[in-house]
């Protein structure tokens, strides 16, 4: 079994930048393909006329990145992003701030575009992208209360994209944070979640990090116990193995799920 990897292993080893270069890196990036399509895809649709919508949305642990938030600019008035790490946090002002250096994020923000019928407006819809976000904060997910000492008013729509399995020691660790998510929405809030299944590691340059190994059927059954509704689950298998040396995962997932409403 892989060793636990705590969060000063994190805040000692993960490299923003070496991430980014590992995965999502123009032409070379491990996750360009099968991950990126299939967030993309079930974003789209869950932001398209007639769905998820409203004032305010909050991204759990979005590291360095921003291809998850694409679509969400356009329904949402507010996006709140966030991670644990200040490296990562950093990189997401420097691209926010167009400063020099900034993470490269054309080809993917071509891409949403194209699903959205309009491939030459991605430099319109990164500065969306830029208007939108309103705040960069600090959140921890293993807390009850994950961006204390700040209290947010509760949001229409949660998400986070690969971000559970890193710091959830274990599946109760994973239901847990879905409970304190379900606090940070408005009843009836949507809630999407995307990320892999049955991984035990993956690597952020040559630093090696665990992974929560949690079934389909263990996320199901989290998101029951966590007391949501789920609307849609989405499971595929891993379909490219070519790079099985620098993540194990055989499976994507998407759950998009609601808060009750109060009655």
């Amino acid at each position: 079994m892989e060793p636990y990897s705590g969060s000063q292993k994190y805040v000692q080893d993960f490299g923003a930048r070496d991430y980014f270069d590992t995965y999502y890196a123009p032409g070379t990036g491990a996750l360009t393909g099968e991950w990126v399509n299939f967030v993309l895809t079930n974003f789209h649709k869950a932001f398209s006329p007639g769905g998820v919508k409203g004032e305010t949305m909050i991204d759990i642990g979005a590291g360095p990145t921003i291809y998850h938030l694409l679509s969400a600019c356009e329904v949402f008035e507010k996006i709140i992003t966030s991670d644990f790490l200040e490296q990562n946090r950093a990189e997401l002002q420097k691209w926010l701030k167009k400063e020099p250096g900034a993470l490269d994020w054309t080809d993917i923000v071509k891409h949403v575009c194209e699903l959205e019928g309009n491939r030459d407006n991605w430099e319109k819809k990164e500065e969306k992208l830029r208007r939108t976000v309103k705040q960069v904060l600090k959140c921890d997910v293993l807390k009850k209360k994950p961006f204390e000492p700040i209290t947010l008013p509760p949001a229409d729509c949660l998400i986070s994209c690969l971000c559970l399995e890193g710091p959830c020691p274990d599946v109760a660790a994973y239901c847990n944070a879905l409970k304190s998510f379900k606090d940070l929405l408005k009843p009836g809030g949507h809630i999407i979640i995307q990320s892999c299944l049955n991984a035990t590691f993956y690597l952020v340059g040559k630093n090696r990090f665990s992974a929560l190994a949690i079934s389909k059927e263990q996320v199901k059954e989290s998101f029951e116990e966590a007391g949501f509704e789920i609307v849609k689950m989405i499971v595929v298998p891993r379909e490219d193995r070519s790079r099985m040396d620098i993540g194990d995962y055989d499976g994507l997932y998407c759950v998009h799920a609601r808060k009750p409403d109060t009655k």
